[in-house]
């Protein structure tokens, strides 16, 4: 590690690597930095491993087109160099008729932000696809699909690497100072202590992008910054019922809460899951309670009757960075560079949760461009 980087990301979960990868270059000394000693430890392997479609986000967001774009690219990706994949399709089923309102709602939604493949069924063409499935009418997401994130960030890691990028485990951002031409960046690892002079500075630190933005100099308070951690917890379900749906199959999302609500999803393997729960919470924890088992029977046994309590078992739990609080509106990916705040060339990217998997490519390449603009100034 020299003393001047062109080029600093803070952070080697999906999208730190991702923005590695797509902006990779031997005829610059990039760095990534991660003060765990492995990439993508935290957020980014803590999810339900969902490529999503894009039909929950408002229209003209970060979010929305994001998604729909890295949803493309990651098909592109897995078939290119063989990661891991499976597009299984997934059904968003309402059970009462006040939910049907809401999949109209989710329809049109999804088709202004250009998913082209939406479908809305019937009870009986429910039950033709899913006949263990409970709805009275449901949206068909033929898009929507699994990945192994992990295959995906090691692709990113390969990809930048070859280009001379180097990542850099164990090693904590504990200082960010604007000099003349960049920033000097100062941090801990098993050494001790040291600084370095980098021109331009990603922030794609996940769960801490907030404290990064705030050891700049920023007030995240002021900003709209400031995070909140939302807790999600996983249940495995017997392997014996994994045979038992074909699809993702995903409640109608209910009002005023902050997510898509409890639903069954697969690992690579086939194995089902159910998940994930919202609890806001002030630390990062990931244990997760057998107490909530009732909450997760109750929440998914209206649409999924053949689940029974037994069948269910803690699994794991990750922690979202939300932008949002509790009850609040539904919040926007920050990504920008932050010149106007006196920091040219300070790129933050704050409360990239879900979609963040799905985007992260879409979202490397929104970084790539920012950069573009920054040096040809």
């Amino acid at each position: 590690m020299s003393d001047m980087a062109d080029i600093t990301i803070i952070g080697a979960g999906v999208v730190g690597l991702a923005v590695a990868a797509q902006i990779a270059s031997k005829d610059k000394d990039i760095y990534v930095l991660e003060k765990n000693e492995r990439f993508g430890m935290e957020t980014s392997s803590r999810h339900s491993e969902v490529i999503h479609s894009g039909i929950y986000y408002p229209q003209g967001s970060l979010k929305a087109k994001t998604c729909l774009a890295g949803n493309r690219i990651l098909y592109d990706l897995c078939k290119k160099h063989g990661i891991g994949y499976k597009r299984l399709g997934k059904l968003i089923v309402a059970i009462r008729n006040e939910e049907v309102k809401e999949l109209y709602t989710l329809l049109e939604k999804g088709k202004r932000n250009g998913i082209n493949d939406l479908r809305l069924l019937s009870k009986q063409e429910i039950n033709e696809l899913e006949p263990n499935v409970e709805g009275i009418a449901a949206i068909l997401s033929p898009s929507t699909g699994i990945i192994d994130s992990h295959a995906l960030m090691q692709h990113f890691i390969t990809q930048a690497m070859y280009e001379s990028t180097q990542i850099i485990y164990q090693t904590k951002v504990i200082g960010i100072e604007k000099i003349t031409d960049g920033y000097k960046v100062t941090v801990e690892d098993s050494t001790g202590i040291s600084n370095f002079n980098t021109r331009i500075l990603i922030n794609c630190a996940g769960l801490y992008c907030d404290e990064v933005a705030e050891l700049a100099g920023i007030d995240i308070t002021k900003a709209g910054y400031r995070l909140h951690y939302c807790k999600g917890e996983f249940f495995s379900v017997t392997s014996n019922k994994s045979k038992l749906v074909e699809r993702l199959i995903y409640p109608v999302p209910p009002p005023q809460v902050t997510g898509v609500g409890i639903h069954i999803t697969f690992d690579l393997e086939g194995r089902m899951r159910l998940g994930p729960s919202i609890q806001y919470v002030y630390n990062i924890d990931y244990s997760v309670s057998n107490q909530n088992k009732q909450l997760f029977y109750d929440s998914v046994k209206t649409f999924l009757p053949f689940i029974e309590y037994d069948d269910l078992e803690p699994e794991m739990a990750g922690i979202r960075p939300k932008l949002q609080g509790p009850g609040e509106d539904i919040k926007d990916f920050i990504i920008r560079d932050e010149s106007d705040k006196g920091l040219p060339g300070f790129i933050n990217l704050i409360g990239i949760e879900s979609p963040g998997l799905t985007a992260s490519p879409a979202i490397a390449v929104y970084v790539s461009q920012l950069i573009e603009e920054l040096l040809n100034k």
